[in-house]
């Protein structure tokens, strides 16, 4: 079983991005299935994203980033931004949001 955690920066404040929601869901045979959603706090988190432990699977976090800057008066190209991932083993995956309006980029983190 495997714990997910997020958090949003914007890098181009340098700064992080409070108020962005997020939600986890995974992939069945029925389609996409909510798991669970926040808003990131003060500090660019959720601290309970998830609270249970996550099995193998294909995932995705989808971060309202549109809404994040259009709160902020700031154009930007993109309406969300979306990690689509597989949980093959057990541990812990850190999975972050760099995001500008006129970008955004992942990587996995510790």
């Amino acid at each position: 079983m495997s714990t997910v955690t997020t958090h949003i920066l914007d890098t181009a404040l340098g700064k992080p991005a409070a108020g962005v929601t997020i939600a986890l869901e995974q992939n069945s045979p029925t389609g996409w299935q909510l798991l669970a959603s926040g808003v990131t706090n003060a500090d660019g988190r959720i601290g309970d994203l998830t609270p249970q432990p996550l099995a193998p699977g294909h995932y995705r976090l989808t971060a309202e980033i549109g809404d994040y800057f259009a709160a902020d008066g700031r154009e930007t190209l993109y309406v969300n931004a979306q990690i689509d991932f597989v949980i093959a083993t057990t541990g812990h995956y850190h999975l972050p949001f760099l995001i500008t309006p006129w970008s955004w980029s992942t990587y996995r983190g510790s």
